[in-house]
């Protein structure tokens, strides 16, 4: 949950191509030659009488199969789906957020930001809610390829409640789960029930987004209030980098079996995703 890109509202970003199949007259009186270096092609029907014998009958080749367009390929299929969801989800950052970024932003950067002990403890709050869900979520593994992600290392419940027991040692209070964490919580378990690609999406973006951008927004956030504490949130054990890629595997082969339609789906949820998201992490700044 590393963006607070303000997300508009916009065309889908995929259109699914559609094919026909064309259908070729069946006569047994008619023949094809296939082979499209050839002009044209001589035959003779058993039925022919004796004064067509020498005649010709030529037949031209049809050439739809050359001129049809080739597959559409989508940016980052060559390398596996997971980079089809990076460069989805790259391209909804700011400009100054990543080099790949298209939005303009709309607020200060993460440099100038003057977050508060409370505000941030409205953040962890909100984001143990989400992590909580999603970790729930696979354990129950309402559709199979969900147990794929069990144990993943990546998860960040336990750390989370480690640092919120540091923040009550410290004399704060604890607040209440808020709007944002509630409802995306909520929105993420009715759809893990019926809609397991997008439930994917969201998965790979919040896990894979806090290893990258809230990261970097957790050190920021750190240095100014915190006397530069490194919570728990931003450690895991293990290789990292070597974690990442484990579950990228995962999501590729659980991609495997998607038609090119679910994979447009689980890609066009990625602003939602994004939107969710950002909601929580603006609770910083609260």
């Amino acid at each position: 949950m590393a963006s607070i890109t303000p997300i508009s509202q916009s065309q889908p970003l995929f259109n699914n191509t559609q094919f026909r199949h064309r259908k070729f007259n069946n006569n047994k009186n008619n023949m094809f030659f296939t082979n499209p270096n050839s002009r044209a092609f001589t035959g003779q029907s058993s039925s022919s009488s004796s004064a067509n014998k020498n005649k010709k009958m030529v037949v031209m080749v049809s050439a739809t199969t050359a001129a049809e367009k080739p597959k559409k390929r989508y940016p980052g299929e060559a390398k596996g789906f997971v980079e089809e969801m990076r460069f989805v989800a790259m391209k909804l950052h700011t400009r100054d957020q990543a080099k790949e970024g298209e939005k303009d932003s709309e607020g200060p950067p993460v440099a100038k930001w003057e977050p508060s002990v409370d505000g941030y403890l409205r953040f962890l709050v909100d984001s143990k809610l989400v992590y909580d869900t999603l970790e729930k979520i696979v354990q129950n593994a309402s559709f199979p390829e969900y147990a794929e992600f069990r144990n993943t290392g990546l998860e960040r419940s336990d750390s989370l409640a480690k640092d919120l027991e540091w923040f009550k040692e410290q004399g704060h209070t604890i607040p209440e789960p808020s709007t944002p964490g509630v409802s995306y919580a909520n929105y993420l378990k009715e759809l893990s029930k019926k809609d397991p690609q997008a439930f994917i999406c969201h998965f790979y973006n919040i896990y894979f987004a806090h290893t990258a951008g809230g990261r970097m927004i957790g050190r920021k956030v750190a240095e100014k209030i915190l006397n530069k504490k490194e919570l728990e949130f931003y450690k895991w054990n293990g290789d990292l980098s070597q974690l990442l890629q484990n579950v990228r595997q995962k999501l590729n082969r659980v991609a495997e079996n998607w038609t090119r339609e679910e994979k447009n789906h689980c890609l066009e949820e990625t602003e939602k995703s994004f939107k969710l998201s950002g909601d929580i992490l603006r609770l910083i700044l609260s």
